[in-house]
């Protein structure tokens, strides 16, 4: 299990933010197995759950301290189905003067046992049959999985009773087959989850590293897919002991020298015309075991998937909170309303290891005009890619956004309900994703994926959303729509499934497109045909961009305006112009510096020093201090607020006396001139 969590970690600027990365002193195997565990303690009902099945385990292990009777002690025809409390008797007795609570207890026995050899029978069988055919398919698969649907298609104590015809009656046999059909099940779960994890990029990393396949299948796609195979099984134990009780109610489990649960119940039948009362204990036993049971799986299946959430709200909704004095950016040129007004944007996350919250974006402010791009900037791990997702309301669990406002053409964004904002994403924000590998499902053609938003938003039929997903692959430079609208997402180039991304997040024509790195998987070439591609049709469709991005080389290529951010703030903001020629912020120098140009160099290539520090490291301070070159006492004495310097905003204590360099100066004196005004210090 521990390697099945440690896989769990998320990836890219949202796994940066939301704490996967591992603490000082802490592995990311053990953060993320506390932070199962710390989910997994905050479900009561799960927790519940929990506390009765080690109820029971005791119980069983401990029945012949419990009572003091055993469990096939002597007929008492004298003590024939008292009443509970009789004679000291708790529960009463059986048709035959046997104690109920006795055999209540011992049931607890054989109601785990039978549980346990009919699950590890399933996953004997059925993990390692799933992960050969899944792994390499073929006419093998084909010919197993028309096996197990036809024994999957047969209810299990059916096909049960026709494996024991030749197996012969007893528990173990019952159990053995209720195993045998439950291994199908487990088979197709782990088929399904194989065929997934094959196609995975750490997948083709081991083989490349000279792993065999054996060890491929067992060591890194086995651990992956272990979540639903965990929860199945608990799942799958509350089943087994139905089916025990179901068998041995019908005389082909347990014998009548076994107090099982089910036994009990068909020892009750034949006193059922004088007295219900033998039937009632065993019947809430099993009830209660296969609840608890079920909603303990449940909760394994919410604390691998998601975290609980206790008392926030719904997943990616942006909660509002009250405004505050934090100055305003600038307006966009022309003095024109923005398409697009942030105020006070806040996001946190839970601490990795803790119970207490990090705010990984604190304050952010933004104003994107009509037809205009809006470049947000900065290194990786600064709060970029989420602060952006945040628009659509997307922030991942376990993440919470708060806003004073979030406007988008006249309409406030913050608090509205989810199926107001499900008809927003798409329909009037677009999303270029910058993994189009990873946001394309392999499981459909692309041409399905792009229809989908035209049929869902704008009411298009099958065959009006073909055309018109055809004329969109042609505007965006796919060659032989007609053709490639069928094709599936692995059949196409990384710049090709990011012109699919593209159609897709303009297929609604909508009025704000937000681009996540869209160029970041792709080689050079192919990123200036997609930034040309991207400016060409923000220009003829009259579009507003936020450009995500950390190459300032596409902000000068595609920009109107510029937010400058670092570590979850933003430090700088105004005109892309003014913000190249004179920059306000010493972060924003170092970036600018540190563009590529065509030109002789020698020495190193300029760099900021030291990293983007995690979320649980940032100051209460200015959060740039410790790799600035201009540090002085008053940038440590507490927050910096963003201040007004002309028309841009700039988050520097020091803005009004230091003379930063622009793109002019760090162009004419190359590296050697940002070596000596940084004093010479080492690249980060």
């Amino acid at each position: 299990m521990s390697d099945a969590l440690a896989g769990l970690a998320g990836a890219g600027d949202i796994g940066n933010v939301a704490g996967s990365t591992p603490s000082p002193g802490e592995s990311a195997a053990g953060e993320m197995r506390s932070r199962f565990w710390a989910r997994l303690r905050r479900n009561k009902v799960a927790m519940a759950g929990a506390a009765y099945l080690v109820l029971v385990v005791l119980v069983s292990l401990f029945a012949p301290l419990l009572t003091p009777h055993d469990e096939t002690f002597a007929t008492r025809f004298q003590d024939i189905l008292f009443s509970p409390g009789d004679s000291g008797y708790l529960l009463g007795t059986d048709h035959v003067g046997r104690d109920i609570l006795t055999r209540i207890f011992f049931g607890a026995r054989y109601a785990l046992i039978a549980g346990a050899e009919a699950v590890l029978v399933a996953l004997a069988i059925g993990v390692p049959l799933g992960l050969t055919i899944g792994y390499f398919r073929g006419w093998v698969d084909r010919i197993v999985m028309r096996f197990v649907e036809i024994v999957v298609a047969v209810p299990a104590v059916v096909m049960a009773m026709a494996i024991i015809t030749g197996l012969g009656t007893g528990l173990t046999n019952a159990m053995l087959a209720i195993g045998l059909v439950f291994s199908m099940i487990i088979t197709r779960l782990t088929r399904a989850e194989v065929f997934a994890a094959r196609e995975e990029f750490y997948v083709d990393g081991a083989k490349a590293s000279g792993a065999s396949e054996r060890r491929v299948m067992w060591r890194h796609i086995l651990p992956n897919i272990a979540p639903p195979l965990i929860v199945q099984t608990t799942l799958l134990f509350a089943q087994a002991v139905l089916a025990e009780a179901a068998l041995s109610f019908l005389g082909i489990g347990a014998d009548a020298s076994q107090a099982s649960w089910g036994r009990m119940l068909r020892d009750a039948e034949i006193s059922i015309d004088r007295t219900i009362w033998p039937a009632i204990p065993p019947g809430i036993a099993i009830f209660l075991t296969v609840v608890a049971f079920n909603v303990f799986g449940d909760g394994l299946r919410d604390a691998f998937a998601r975290e609980a959430r206790g008392g926030r709200v719904g997943v990616g909704d942006v909660i509002p909170k009250e405004r505050g004095a934090a100055a305003a950016p600038p307006r966009p040129p022309g003095g024109g309303d923005p398409l697009l007004s942030l105020r006070g944007l806040d996001i946190v996350f839970p601490k990795p290891g803790e119970r207490t919250d990090m705010t990984v974006v604190q304050n952010v402010n933004l104003d994107i005009g009509r037809g205009e791009v809006m470049a947000l900037v900065g290194e990786s791990g600064s709060g970029k890619t989420i602060t952006g997702l945040s628009l659509m309301g997307l922030v991942p669990d376990p993440g919470q956004a708060s806003a004073e406002s979030i406007v988008l053409d006249g309409r406030e964004l913050v608090g509205m309900e989810f199926n107001e904002l499900r008809w927003i994403r798409g329909r009037e924000i677009g999303i270029i994703f910058q993994e189009p590998s990873a946001a394309l499902n392999p499981a459909y053609t692309v041409g399905r994926q792009v229809a989908e938003p035209l049929r869902v938003h704008l009411g298009m039929t099958k065959r009006e959303a073909r055309e018109r997903v055809i004329e969109l692959f042609t505007e965006v430079g796919i060659p032989e729509p007609d053709k490639r609208i069928d094709a599936f997402p692995h059949q196409f180039s990384g710049g090709m499934a990011q012109r699919v991304m593209i159609a897709m997040a303009l297929s609604c024509e909508p009025k704000l497109l937000i681009a996540d790195e869209p160029t970041t998987a792709l080689d050079v070439t192919v990123q200036g045909q997609m930034l040309d591609l991207v400016g060409e049709l923000a220009r003829s469709r009259g579009l507003s961009v936020l450009l995500i991005t950390h190459d300032l080389g596409v902000v000068a290529d595609l920009a109107d305006r510029v937010a400058v951010m670092y570590a979850g703030e933003i430090v700088e903001t105004g005109r892309l112009a003014e913000v190249f020629a004179a920059p306000r912020h010493p972060y924003t120098e170092g970036l600018i510096a540190a563009i590529p140009r065509n030109e002789p160099r020698s020495g190193d290539l300029p760099t900021i020093p030291g990293v983007v520090p995690p979320p649980w490291e940032w100051p209460d301070r200015c959060h740039f201090a410790d790799r600035c070159q201009y540090e002085a006492v008053e940038c440590r004495r507490g927050p910096v607020e963003l201040r007004a310097m002309g028309a841009s905003l700039t988050r520097c204590e020091r803005s009004h006396e230091l003379e930063l360099q622009g793109v002019e100066h760090a162009a004419a004196v190359g590296v050697a001139g940002w070596e000596q005004s940084s004093g010479g210090d080492e690249p980060g």
